[in-house]
């Protein structure tokens, strides 16, 4: 009962929306970790994230998913942590924890009582400076890997579209496989490649040790250098791919035939990097398109013209140039191509049309809101802390990044549907039953 009572505080102490500025104190150690403490006295939890810059794009081509492999493998535990204990330290101390891969970054997370920092610390200690990389443990989370395939992408109804987009959308750079990867390259692997892609990613200098909630900050900077401070610093360069994308010149269109009973239209279109001058106005567009059930393209095609039973957006926001994705399921009885004309008829109305003061201010909002929202928790907070300081080199912007939004007009809207959201910068797919 203890332990429920303590995981219902971690998830339901939310901060009120609009409640000032977030204040931080960052620095470097002398291995070049980088550290972020977020003070937040409010209620006795802390949140201990560790980022590495790390993702699918700094794989070699012919061993694709190793980062996401080892989101998996440094659960198996250290020189001083046995297999299986990792998660009965979390629990046990009233805790819980997680991690995520993706094409630009490795983040691991602890969410635990105030009294337990220390207990993450050396967590996330141990799995920089003592992971256990063994055979025994290749082969359990090559297994993993494997039934988490099976479940997400063979196994599950329109699960290879991002399998399907991206090795279309981009023919020389690293973001054409998806973070699982291919499953051969994981099996022809060496434990030798596995020590090196660690040695090389997972250290001190490409890491963000980012800390959010009921701490003092003086005690946690000196646990930071009690239990980092003697880790080496990385030997070498970190390796960042340097392939430019070469643009579109026309639009790129295939079919995929797959076990579902509705068939499905899929648009992808070439967006710039995050943070650029246009990221702000296209990712805003794309939200007003097909966003939720009140975006237009829902509107048009599910409710008004009643071809489509879903509209879905994916956002693919990459620290490269990425993709604005649209998934659309048609109804019964309708066939791609008319709900295909029916999707473009929309992107042709916000190229060649304003949007109303109305609707635009209703889209600020939301943006607004949205953006707000991800900073109700201190789990939320610390991870936007060391994304911006991993991204931009800035963690100030998760006070000012909301202005970028603000800035955007309805002509702004305009002129990147013309730029971006056209046939010859996309790929389409029409998805078909077997």
């Amino acid at each position: 009962m203890r332990q429920f009572l303590i995981l219902c505080v971690l998830f339901s102490c939310n901060y009120a929306i609009g409640q000032g500025q977030i204040e931080f104190v960052e620095y470097d150690l002398s291995n070049g970790l980088h550290v972020i403490l977020h003070q937040k006295k409010k209620n006795p939890i802390v949140a201990v994230t560790m980022l590495y810059h790390v993702g699918s794009k700094n794989e070699d081509p012919k061993r694709t998913g190793f980062a996401h492999f080892f989101e998996h493998l440094l659960f198996e535990g250290s020189e001083n942590i046995l297999r299986g204990e990792y998660a009965k330290y979390v629990q046990n101390a009233g805790g819980t924890y997680n991690a995520n891969t993706s094409a630009d970054r490795t983040f691991y997370y602890e969410l635990l009582p105030s009294n337990q920092l220390e207990l993450g610390l050396w967590l996330e200690s141990e799995r920089l400076m003592h992971a256990k990389i063994d055979d025994e443990g290749i082969k359990t989370q090559r297994e993993v890997v494997k039934e988490e395939r099976r479940q997400r992408v063979d196994n599950t109804p329109y699960g290879s579209i991002l399998e399907e987009v991206l090795k279309r959308a981009y023919k020389k750079h690293p973001y054409q496989w998806t973070t699982i990867g291919s499953l051969s390259h994981l099996n022809s692997a060496k434990k030798e490649e596995f020590i090196n892609f660690y040695k090389t990613f997972y250290v001190p200098n490409n890491a963000t040790l980012s800390i959010a909630g009921d701490i003092d900050i003086d005690k946690t900077k000196k646990l930071i250098e009690q239990y980092f401070g003697e880790i080496d610093r990385g030997v070498g360069d970190i390796p960042r791919p340097s392939i430019v994308e070469p643009e579109m010149d026309k639009e790129v269109k295939g079919s995929v035939n797959d076990n579902i009973f509705l068939p499905a239209v899929v648009h992808a279109f070439k967006i710039p990097e995050q943070g650029s001058d246009d990221f702000y106005a296209v990712e805003m567009l794309g939200n007003l398109l097909s966003s939720g059930k009140s975006s237009r393209i829902y509107r048009a095609v599910v409710e008004q013209q009643e071809k489509a039973v879903q509209v879905q957006v994916i956002p693919l926001s990459f620290e490269d140039p990425g993709l604005a994705l649209t998934f659309s399921i048609a109804s019964r009885g309708t066939n791609v191509d008319d709900l295909n004309d029916a999707i473009d008829a929309e992107y042709a109305k916000v190229r060649n049309e304003l949007v109303s003061e109305r609707e635009f201010q209703k889209l600020k909002n939301e943006i607004e809101n949205r953006k707000l929202s991800s900073m109700n928790s201190v789990a939320g907070i610390a991870e936007a802390l060391a994304n911006y300081h991993t991204y931009f080199g800035d963690a100030n912007l998760v006070n000012s990044e909301i202005e970028r939004y603000m800035k955007v007009t309805r002509e702004d809207l305009k002129r990147v549907a013309n730029k971006y959201f056209i046939e010859s910068n996309r790929v389409r797919l029409f998805y078909l039953p077997n």
